[in-house]
């Protein structure tokens, strides 16, 4: 491969690596406004936000759903993160007061 050949393959490589970002923004702001909801009825409930048994739940289904290459602890790390922000946003509506949309 020439040195003109890998540049094109590295850009091109990005090129796909920034529309699957887009994806995946696009999937966690969905993923977000169903929280929002999720919000909204445990506050009507007055359920607590954090729900261990759930968290569990939801490691559960992606680590047994990974097909690789990430590894199981990998996924893991990746959803701890999402569903820390995703408490984040709960706990800030709830604060707020805000339905949000």
């Amino acid at each position: 491969m020439t040195q003109e050949e890998g540049l094109n393959a590295l850009a091109d490589c990005r090129d796909r690596i920034d529309d699957l970002d887009r994806r995946i923004l696009e999937l966690l702001n969905a993923r977000t406004r169903i929280v929002e909801q999720i919000g909204r009825i445990k506050h009507g409930l007055n359920m607590p936000i954090y729900e261990p048994r759930r968290e569990d739940e939801v490691f559960e289904n992606v680590t047994t759903n990974n097909t690789g290459p990430l590894t199981p602890d990998g996924v893991k790390r990746v959803f701890e993160r999402i569903i820390d922000e995703m408490r984040n946003v709960q706990r800030l509506r709830m604060l707020n007061g805000k339905e949000g949309k």
